[in-house]
């Protein structure tokens, strides 16, 4: 799909665009809100734009879509953007929104770089960059016919049912349709986005795993209040566990991500860190309420049993599948759980079977350390699926 002329010059010039993408990507962000500052409003998340995530996943991803054009320049590497596209239809991106990112980012390169942006540099990557808009606002069509939802409109209220701590900063909401009507279909392992309107007046929004079954009428996500450390607490995870309460509404998209459980007999293994044990609870609760014979393995880390949410749902599912298995890890107090061991995750004496297909989810170092340790296990990288919460940061290391 890359023209020739263009590959040569993309060869060339990828390692000065590529060097300089973090600058771009910075002044790219500052000077688009700078002219359009609802596009804070609702579309882009606060708390990802100041840590800086935001902009380090799009250098990321330009990266990863340049390189897998210059090695298939004929194949456009749609499967690369999956991902991007189920996020982007998670929040409402209309075609014409890429018009405007264009805009603003090739004047960034032209900032940055300066004379090296030559007028051939420049349709180079001009070629690039369309290609991977083309590629993404044709899957972010299929998704929103599929999900039945108009871009401009992506939005569905609903109602808090019920509310439950499930650790000190871990609760649970439980959702019915305000309307009445019938629940979207569900695929195992799916997120939505839930959009607040902030004091301020500034909607923000954040995606969270649906952890209920994916049949169920009701359903339920399950929010870990995110304190930033160094960086600013997590707005909208925050607004949850401090203002939402039975009776209270909120807005919805429909489920997205393609990270979800195949309908094969092959064995699973389920792999999660702390708070990513959320898609694994929505995958577990499919499998159970399937009553499904397929090998289950199923792997957590945590701080400790008291921290680890939703643990008795994940036992529960484990103890009503047939052949499952759970084995925990925790930093503190391992001895009071049976099936729990010590200190951090380590798969040596872990039974996982080569032919699984595999799922991740948890922080970036967590998920590098276990598909390593996976992959020496003769594991094929292309049955490890990884789950990212925010902008992926990791697409660049696993295209």
């Amino acid at each position: 799909m890359l023209s020739t002329e263009s590959a040569s010059v993309i060869r060339a010039s990828l390692p000065a665009v590529g060097g300089a993408l973090d600058a771009i990507t910075t002044r790219f962000y500052a000077t688009m809100f700078a002219d359009r500052p609802e596009l804070l409003d609702g579309l882009f998340n606060r708390g990802n734009q100041a840590s800086g995530v935001q902009r380090q996943a799009l250098a990321g991803s330009i990266a990863a879509f340049a390189g897998a054009l210059l090695d298939h320049p004929d194949v456009r590497p749609d499967a690369l953007l999956a991902r991007i596209a189920h996020k982007h239809a998670a929040v409402g991106v209309t075609p014409e929104q890429y018009t405007l990112v264009h805009k603003y980012l090739f004047a960034a390169i032209a900032e940055v770089l300066g004379e090296a942006v030559t007028p051939e540099v420049a349709a180079a990557w001009d070629e690039v960059y369309w290609l991977m808009a083309g590629a993404l606002i044709a899957q972010e069509a299929r998704l929103y016919l599929e999900a039945r939802v108009q871009p401009e409109a992506p939005w569905r209220r609903w109602t808090v049912t019920e509310r439950h701590e499930e650790t000190p900063d871990t609760v649970s909401l439980l959702l019915q349709p305000s309307d009445g009507g019938s629940t979207p279909a569900v695929r195992a392992g799916q997120y939505v986005s839930v959009r607040v309107r902030m004091p301020d007046g500034v909607h923000q929004l954040r995606q969270y795993s649906l952890t209920s079954a994916p049949g169920d009428a009701t359903w339920r996500v399950t929010v870990k209040r995110v304190r930033g450390d160094d960086a600013p607490d997590g707005e909208v995870s925050a607004f949850l566990h401090d203002h939402v309460r039975a009776g209270d509404h909120l807005a919805l998209s429909a489920p997205f991500g393609e990270v979800t459980l195949d309908d094969s007999d092959r064995p699973v293994v389920l792999v999660s860190a702390g708070i990513g044990c959320t898609p694994m609870v929505g995958i577990l609760s499919h499998l159970a309420a399937t009553s499904s014979d397929r090998h289950v393995v199923v792997l957590h880390a945590d701080g400790s049993p008291s921290a680890h949410a939703l643990r008795a749902d994940m036992a529960r599912a484990v103890a009503e599948l047939p052949d499952a298995r759970a084995t925990y890890w925790y930093e503190r107090c391992a001895a009071d759980v049976p099936e729990a061991r010590g200190g951090f995750m380590d798969l040596d004496g872990v039974a996982v079977p080569t032919d699984a297909v595999v799922f991740l989810c948890g922080p970036l170092p967590f998920m590098r350390a276990v598909r390593g340790q996976l992959l020496d296990r003769g594991v094929a990288a292309r049955d490890i699926h990884y789950e990212v919460f925010g902008p992926d940061l990791w697409l660049a290391e696993t295209a």
